[in-house]
């Protein structure tokens, strides 16, 4: 049964995977009453999923495995539904080729003359003899000239087109968090993720957040703009609630530049443009997710019958096409663009939200940075300890 908002003890902006688990844990472990904002018109924000006028599962906002090597994060997701294993394939297309990524040593086999790709696998044996992977930045700045012109080939060919494109500046402007994120893999090993536990949900990511939010101590709003409810004291030490009394505590997961109205200058943030497509064919593409970092206008296609398999439905794929993000267009801000300028902003309004005393952040656009799912699921937990400690 819904409660009315004079009886709420928090708020919290936004029903994404750190909203709805920071909303959980202190709805049942510390039986507050918990109002959910959520500007959308669903539940699971990036991760939500249904089915289409096929039958098939896809995946709104682009293709989400849940991956991490913490047991203890993997047992907390899976408590809320059931997980299958799943690995999934990734390839990348360079001059009409089809080969893994994290590129391996096929990669190398299916680029480069025998003799040569010899040499170079031998090369790297003898410089990382106990490394599985390592970041392409290394391998571009490394001193043996065979490994350097291996390096170079992949950035030429693969990270800088594909970088330029997905995040619409120069890679040399790009954080090398970025660059590091999809390492190069010195074996034969494919497979996209190296994690120990990797698994989707078998009745999907929106079926999971229903019972993460399913509680009596939960009221969910949607298609709620927060924004237009909250305001600033006059010191702008406090958040309020239009039409309320009562102080309560606000967690918001939302853009920091908005909700302070831009007043120091908008952060950047790149977007993205899904176009669907339905066939009816039993496959349509060599694995679940191909990239083309030498197309000039989109960056990969992800097919969603084989994430996973769902036979005999036809084939549902999505186009993505990376985006400027535009606050006055009806786009959503996907990626934080990290770069020394865009940080440092971010900096002075961090400084402008810790003196809001009733005010907490959590979440990749509140926090300006890239998560995958098991991080902010860990960063979700970690902030119902920051927020109950703040109580005591």
């Amino acid at each position: 049964m819904a409660f009315d908002i004079e009886e709420s003890d928090f708020i919290i902006v936004g029903a994404g995977l750190v909203g709805a688990v920071i909303a959980r844990e202190l709805a049942v472990n510390q039986q507050k009453k918990i109002l959910i904002w959520e500007r959308r018109n669903h539940i699971a924000g990036n991760m939500y999923d249904y089915i289409d006028d096929f039958g098939i599962r896809v995946h709104k906002y682009g293709p989400h495995v849940f991956h991490t090597n913490d047991e203890n994060l993997f047992d907390y997701i899976t408590q809320f539904g059931e997980f299958d294993k799943f690995s999934i394939d990734y390839l990348a297309e360079i001059d009409g080729i089809q080969t893994p990524t994290p590129f391996n040593f096929k990669t190398i086999d299916d680029f480069f003359p025998r003799r040569e790709a010899e040499e170079l696998k031998q090369h790297i044996k003898e410089y990382f003899p106990f490394q599985e992977t390592v970041p392409i930045l290394k391998i571009l700045k490394h001193s043996d000239p065979i490994i350097r012109k291996y390096g170079e080939f992949l950035f030429e060919k693969d990270y800088a087109p594909y970088t330029a494109k997905q995040w619409g500046i120069s890679p040399k402007d790009i954080d090398p968090s970025v660059l590091a994120r999809v390492p190069v893999r010195f074996s034969y090993k494919i497979g996209y993720f190296d994690d120990k536990f990797q698994a989707l949900p078998s009745n999907g990511y929106t079926a999971v957040f229903n019972n993460i939010l399913n509680h009596k101590n939960i009221n969910i709003e949607l298609n709620t703009d927060a924004l237009s409810r909250l305001f600033f004291s006059e010191d702008n030490t406090e958040l309020l609630v239009k039409g309320l009394n009562k102080k309560v505590q606000v967690i918001y997961t939302g853009a920091l530049d908005e909700l302070f109205d831009w007043s120091l200058g908008a952060l950047p943030y790149r977007s993205l443009k899904f176009e669907w497509r339905h066939e009816k064919v039993a496959s349509f593409q060599n694995a679940p997710i191909v990239a083309y970092p030498q197309e000039p206008l989109f960056t990969r296609i992800t097919e969603y019958n084989k994430l996973p398999v769902q036979q005999d439905r036809g084939a549902s794929y999505a186009i993505e096409y990376p985006q400027i993000y535009d606050r006055n267009k009806e786009v959503e801000p996907y990626y934080p663009i990290l770069t020394n300028e865009s940080q440092t902003l971010y900096k002075k309004y961090l400084e402008k939200a810790s003196k809001v005393k009733n005010l907490t952040l959590a979440g990749r656009l509140a926090d300006f940075k890239y998560y995958n799912m098991d991080q902010a699921l860990k960063r979700a937990l970690e902030t119902v300890q920051v927020v109950i400690n703040k109580r005591d």
